[in-house]
């Protein structure tokens, strides 16, 4: 008789904003690593917002405070991995609170298993794609960076933070960042690819049965509202130490 596949609980929270949810994955994590509940997989969109990753400097934001707040967004400094990114509506955001251990793997493979599953979503729309070199973690095509991940580990062994796919993103606002914190950059998205609209819950949908295949466990969808309130429970909001560019 063959063995069931461990189950992840899959959400999708529709478009929330970055600290709301950031809470939520220390609430998530915090029960994980007391084994209070089983791994989970978050999925989503933010309004618009830049996050500061551990390697982020300052002079990666290129807007300045009065053009950001005429365009409405938020920067927010996090603990995740890589520099500075964007997130906003008509992008697929997700959060995979995975117990590493438990499903056999370990950082690494948890990130190449992530690229591929975003790589093998985009084929579905048509699209070429591939990790990117060495040093460039994310999904790249000919045409530019089309996916962003950063992740962190928590004891070694739960992770939060995740990935942001560029589906109908207006990519204007990349242009208030130095994306990834390199200089050459080029960000595209799935509309600019193929000019196919689709909206991000149905690719939230479609993007689960990737990330299943990929990590070898069964996405089981869970009501948003069994959430509702746990960001309340979170441990504090990190406060990482922002890096300067001193004249040189």
């Amino acid at each position: 008789m063959s063995r069931s596949l461990p189950a992840v609980e899959t959400y999708w929270l529709g478009r929330r904003p970055y600290r709301a949810v950031w809470a939520l994955q220390r609430a998530l994590v915090a029960q994980v690593l007391a084994g209070e509940r089983p791994s989970c997989l978050l999925l989503l969109e933010h309004p618009h917002v830049y996050t500061m990753g551990r390697r982020a400097v300052t002079d990666h934001l290129l807007w300045g405070e009065a053009e950001r707040e005429r365009r409405g967004v938020e920067v927010v400094w996090c603990d995740r991995g890589g520099d500075v990114t964007y997130h906003g509506p008509g992008q697929l955001v997700g959060y995979p609170i995975l117990d590493l251990p438990a499903l056999g793997s370990d950082i690494m493979h948890f990130l190449r298993a992530l690229e591929r599953s975003l790589v093998h979503y985009l084929a579905g729309c048509g699209i070429a794609s591939a990790p990117g070199e060495k040093g460039k973690t994310g999904v790249w095509t000919e045409q530019g960076k089309i996916a962003a991940i950063g992740v962190h580990l928590n004891q070694r062994r739960v992770t939060n933070h995740g990935f942001a796919l560029n589906l109908e993103t207006d990519l204007d606002y990349f242009g208030g960042i130095v994306p990834c914190g390199l200089d050459d950059t080029r960000v595209t998205s799935v509309r600019a690819l193929t000019g196919a609209t689709r909206s991000t819950e149905s690719a939230a949908r479609d993007y689960s049965r990737h990330f299943a295949s990929e990590f070898g466990v069964e996405t089981a969808w869970r009501g948003a509202q069994r959430l509702a309130g746990l960001e309340a429970s979170a441990p504090p909001e990190p406060q990482p130490t922002p890096l300067l560019v001193l004249p040189g």
